[in-house]
């Protein structure tokens, strides 16, 4: 991996540094347990990831909280399982009970020294907020889907990254994405020719898990397991 010339590095939150697929599954363990018990891990994922798919594309300008409880409804009409207002309302507020992955803090902190950082995340800021506390470094450039009322992968949330960058004195060319969902990542910042690094967290683990497959095929500049991966790789370049 060669850094010649990035200024700033740019970051997916959830599935990249916050552990959603734990989370969501803790998160949903009362629910199921409730209406009939456990379900395969592999499948609720696999129904998390299309039901928040198309609860994004049907309502872009929902905040997340909102967009959560749509997905719990989707999945428990695939279940046959009653979801109750409380049951919707307690799985849109758990965003920030997710656990963060336990080498994000201190790789971050590590790469908080070399770069300026950015988010651009699929949730709301007030989501965000309770995660990043988990993370425990102050990024200086942050864009939810909040604030552009749309969701990954749209191209509207990485051209508001690239003016936010562009405000902070961050030149055009300097900026690499870091991110695990292909289909919410790596494939739109492909089209837009921005370098990017693909975080496999799921690299001993079959499927796809809580994110939809891309579209087409989706190259990244780089593929590391994990965010300690490249906080190594700067260190090796560097």
């Amino acid at each position: 991996m060669d850094f010649s010339g990035i200024e700033a590095l740019s970051f997916d939150c959830y599935g990249t540094l916050i552990d959603w697929e734990s989370g969501i599954v803790s998160a949903l363990a009362p629910w199921l347990e409730r209406t009939g018990g456990p379900v395969d891990r592999e499948l609720l994922l696999e129904m998390y990831g299309e039901s928040e798919s198309a609860e994004e594309h049907e309502h872009p300008g929902r905040l997340y909280p909102r967009i959560l409880a749509g997905v719990l409804r989707r999945i428990g009409a695939r279940l046959g399982r009653e979801v109750t207002d409380a049951d919707a309302t307690a799985f849109a507020s758990s965003v920030p009970d997710w656990p963060a992955f336990g080498d994000s803090a201190e790789a971050l902190a590590y790469l908080k020294t070399q770069f300026l950082l950015a988010i651009l995340s699929n949730v709301d800021r007030a989501s965000f907020a309770g995660s990043n506390m988990r993370l425990g470094v102050e990024f200086d450039v942050i864009v939810t889907a909040e604030d552009v009322g749309a969701y990954k992968p749209d191209l509207a949330g990485f051209q508001r990254l690239s003016q936010e960058l562009d405000r902070v004195g961050v030149a055009r060319g300097a900026h690499l994405h870091v991110a695990q969902s292909l289909h919410h990542d790596i494939e739109p910042a492909q089209e837009l020719g921005l370098p990017c690094v693909w975080v496999d967290r799921r690299h001993a683990v079959d499927g796809l898990g809580a994110t939809p497959a891309p579209g087409r095929a989706a190259t990244p500049t780089a593929r590391v397991t994990s965010l300690a991966d490249l906080a190594a790789l700067h260190r090796a370049w560097s």
